[in-house]
């Protein structure tokens, strides 16, 4: 099993203190400076950008975060359309990832425009870290065993599991694939996984299901920048080991 295999000793080392996992902040940079107010590692779940008011700013205080020593990100699938778009890779029109671009070309937030790229090429698809699983979208068995691939590259079995989360073969009103929770089924025993992507929630809280084969995933996926909010959860500096 490959556990915190990118993950250099002054990373570890930041971990000592506990680790704050952040879900879904699309744009929010208010509540997201709220999240990072701690001395916490920050892990936080993908699906940086879109949607909400200041998507340059996330990313500058994100990048900050990083240079510090701080915390990391896992790459979602709206980060991956827009590190795609400053590649110049041609995608299907897309009002939100359209919005975020526009803020990003104000002269304002040049710097964010310039430096952006390789960090979105550099974020992991998810992150093993002792009987805890960090991903965006879903989770599949095969992640304790395989490193992610390239976020930015060829859209692999898993990395579409972890960036889209699993889908039935149907589409939803509203235009998107139905998404589906068996994945949470082959949890295995003693592990969690924290992932996003879905707002499963419906009391505005992070949202544990179990699986019946004894692992459980907690979606933190609470509406940040469509209208509801930003979720953390707080895992104690013994985390790796319960």
């Amino acid at each position: 099993m490959l556990e915190g295999f990118f993950l250099d000793e002054n990373v570890k080392n930041a971990m000592r203190k506990g680790l704050r996992v952040v879900g879904d902040v699309h744009g929010d940079l208010q509540a997201f400076r709220h999240a990072i107010a701690t001395d916490r590692f920050i892990i936080q779940l993908g699906d940086l950008v879109d949607y909400g008011p200041d998507s340059a700013g996330v990313l500058r205080l994100m990048m900050d975060v990083m240079q510090r020593g701080r915390g990391l990100f896992l790459i979602g699938n709206h980060d991956r359309k827009l590190g795609r778009a400053l590649l110049g890779r041609k995608l299907r029109p897309d009002p939100p990832l359209e919005a975020t671009l526009t803020q990003l070309f104000q002269p304002e937030n040049t710097d964010v425009l310039q430096t952006i790229l390789p960090y979105l090429e550099a974020a992991p698809a998810w992150v093993v870290l002792g009987r805890k699983v960090f991903v965006h979208g879903a989770f599949d068995i095969r992640m304790l065993m395989e490193p992610p691939p390239p976020a930015l590259g060829r859209v692999t079995f898993l990395l579409s599991r972890a960036l889209f989360g699993e889908t039935t073969n149907r589409m939803q009103k509203d235009g998107y694939p139905e998404r589906c929770l068996n994945w949470v089924n082959h949890i295995p025993t003693g592990y969690t996984v924290y992932c996003g992507h879905d707002q499963r929630s419906t009391n505005g809280c992070p949202l544990t299901i179990p699986g019946r084969t004894g692992g459980q995933a907690i979606f933190t996926d609470t509406g940040a920048g469509k209208g509801g909010h930003l979720a953390w959860l707080d895992l104690p500096p013994d985390f790796m080991e319960e």
